[in-house]
């Protein structure tokens, strides 16, 4: 039997974009609500599509006491958060794996991954 796994992640609509942090028992099913606007609400009415954080906990307890205290922070400690796990703003959603795979060793899977960074040139108002 599987032990449930509970997610505190971020998600964003471009690097540098708009921020939404949340907690779900099911990050896929979640992400697939984000992306296809299954809810009204601020995600949706900022077009928050890419997930560039995620962290895993025992307890949904654990989970909202984290995802509480990261809505308190700074943007500056949120931004920094991600560039430090994520600093290529991969769309980790659509990266065939996670975390990123040694570069030297699988060149083919990395250049995957890379293909799903977020466009840094993109800005509010220039994206599809």
């Amino acid at each position: 039997m599987f032990d449930k796994v509970f997610y505190v992640y971020i998600i964003t609509n471009f690097r540098n974009g708009t921020l939404y942090i949340g907690q779900t028992d099911d990050l896929g099913k979640r992400m697939g609500e984000h992306i296809h606007e299954v809810f009204e609400g601020f995600s949706k009415r900022h077009k928050l599509k890419c997930l560039v954080y995620f962290e895993e906990f025992e307890t949904r307890a654990e989970a909202l006491t984290r995802e509480k205290r990261m809505k308190a922070w700074h943007r500056k400690w949120k931004l920094r958060l991600i560039e430090e796990t994520n600093p290529h703003w991969i769309d980790i959603n659509k990266s065939p794996v996670w975390p990123l795979p040694d570069q030297k060793i699988f060149p083919e899977l990395y250049a995957q991954c890379m293909a799903c960074a977020l466009d840094p040139s993109l800005r509010w108002g220039k994206r599809n």
